[in-house]
């Protein structure tokens, strides 16, 4: 049974810093490309980062330069740096595990951005 759970969702002010981590099980980790997507109330599932097995990663446009990502394969994690937040990045965050025809998906931890 695959699972991935997500960690590290609150309430942070403007300007702020949370990390997100994503625990899985039930797959052969290390192939998978993990991402962590969001999706904001009224709003589409959107990409945020996502890292390779190979460790090559790519960021949403709107995160660049203040959103981290980076995976533990020894510990089957995947965590999400998030620096410089901003009340749009208010969001679920889910974590998601992709290779080919296989597509994992986390329940989602919240995260909000406001004073």
């Amino acid at each position: 049974q695959v699972q991935l759970v997500e960690s590290g969702g609150g309430l942070v002010q403007p300007g702020g810093s949370l990390r997100l981590s994503c625990a899985a099980s039930g797959i052969i980790f290390g192939i998978y490309t993990m991402g962590w997507y969001r999706q904001a109330p009224g709003k589409q599932r959107e990409l945020v980062a996502r890292i390779s097995s190979g460790g090559n990663t790519n960021y949403a446009d709107s995160v660049k330069g203040r959103f981290t990502i980076s995976r533990d394969n020894s510990k089957r994690t995947v965590e999400l740096q998030m620096n410089t937040l901003k009340p749009e990045d208010t969001a679920i965050y889910y974590c998601n595990a992709d290779l080919q025809k296989w597509n994992y998906w986390g329940q989602g931890t919240h995260v909000t951005v406001s004073s």
